[in-house]
């Protein structure tokens, strides 16, 4: 069996050993504060890593013996401490998972469909590939370790070479240059927009499962975008455009108007996202509390007039908090019964977050 046969096996174990703990993976954050670029590390358990060993069989070695518990190796003894224990270890190791791998898991636990980009014209990115190695170039893309590979061969083949004297001074023949060339990649613009109501009614929990479900609802959707764009909206009774790390981790006090976030996240859109241009995804998230029946109306008149026209869907997700009333989900559902560009989603604890995932994207729009 190749050695490639044996990573995709390999990929084949881990990947249903995710399967197997998704519902772990999706509400527990340990893992997105391990991401590296496009790849994720994920702690995977009860993967046994073989081990070699050398020498013929029936054969003494290292662990083979009359040793006695307690010997040391070099044969001194040594004081132990504590009781042994009676239960086996867990055996974990961090495995590197693409995002578009993890993607497609979550696809499939979800059953989720392919999303369907509005009709809008598709923009052309052209984007460079580097495809091998070229005797000429310019001297920023020249391969120094393929130059002084090369180099090194002709010291060896004409016998001036010396381990004494290891000098290699390549000469312009030696140079190798990274060689590339451009390609043209067809690609739909999109952004997501996250608003929260971060009054004190918001607390932690209801923070960090904001937190996860933003992450698996990006992930999916960078599978179908390449170019996704993310911003970030908090308010209570204003709202400011703030980075990812304050998003999760500010806490205010006061009243909430809902709003605020709304307005905030219209000005962004026409100011750098012409809806004809950009497929747009706004996302709210609050425990359900709107300081008044006018605010909350102005909520819906934005809405109409200006959200569901332009997105291809706005979703809106109340997270149980034992000090929010839940009422503006019931706003909403009475005021747009059927509309499919509205989602609505209850997000009463951590064990429904993989619901609430489904509720946003089984639609594929």
């Amino acid at each position: 069996m190749s050695i490639r046969e044996d990573q995709n096996r390999f990929r084949d174990i881990v990947r249903g050993r995710i399967k197997e703990n998704f519902k772990k993976y999706v509400t527990h954050g340990e893992m997105i504060g391990k991401r590296e670029n496009d790849f994720v590390k994920i702690p995977v358990p009860s993967i046994d890593i073989p081990r070699f060993k050398y020498g013929p069989k029936q054969q003494g070695g290292v662990g083979q013996g009359q040793g006695k518990p307690g010997d040391a190796m070099n044969g001194e003894p040594q004081e132990g401490s504590g009781e042994a224990g009676n239960q086996p270890g867990q055996h974990q190791i961090e495995v590197g998972v693409t995002m578009e791998e993890l993607a497609a898991i979550l696809g499939e636990e979800l059953e989720l469909p392919d999303i369907k980009p509005k009709g809008r014209p598709r923009q052309d990115a052209i984007k460079t590939k580097y495809s091998g190695l070229a005797p000429v170039g310019p001297e920023g893309l020249r391969h120094f370790k393929s130059s002084y590979k090369r180099a090194l061969k002709r010291y060896i083949s004409s016998g001036v070479y010396t381990p004494e004297n290891p000098v290699i001074v390549p000469i312009r023949s030696d140079f190798r240059y990274r060689s590339f060339k451009q390609v043209v990649q067809p690609q739909a613009n999109a952004v997501v927009i996250y608003m929260m109501d971060v009054s004190g009614s918001m607390g932690e929990e209801q923070k960090e499962i904001v937190r996860l479900e933003s992450f698996w609802i990006n992930t999916w959707l960078k599978k179908h975008y390449k170019g996704l764009e993310t911003r970030f909206i908090i308010h209570d009774a204003t709202a400011k455009e703030v980075d990812e790390k304050t998003f999760f981790s500010t806490s205010e006090s006061g009243g909430t108007l809902i709003s605020s976030a709304f307005k905030l996240a219209k000005d962004i859109i026409e100011a750098h996202y012409p809806p004809d241009q950009w497929n747009i995804y706004p996302f709210h998230f609050s425990d359900g509390d709107n300081w008044s029946g006018e605010d909350t109306r102005l909520c819906m008149r934005l809405l109409h007039e200006f959200f569901l026209p332009n997105v291809n869907q706005f979703g809106y997700g109340q997270v149980e908090s034992k000090y929010g009333s839940g009422q503006f989900a019931k706003d909403l559902e009475r005021e747009f019964p059927d509309d499919e560009r509205l989602v609505i989603s209850k997000i009463e604890n951590r064990d429904k977050i993989l619901n609430s995932i489904k509720d946003f994207l089984g639609k594929g729009r």
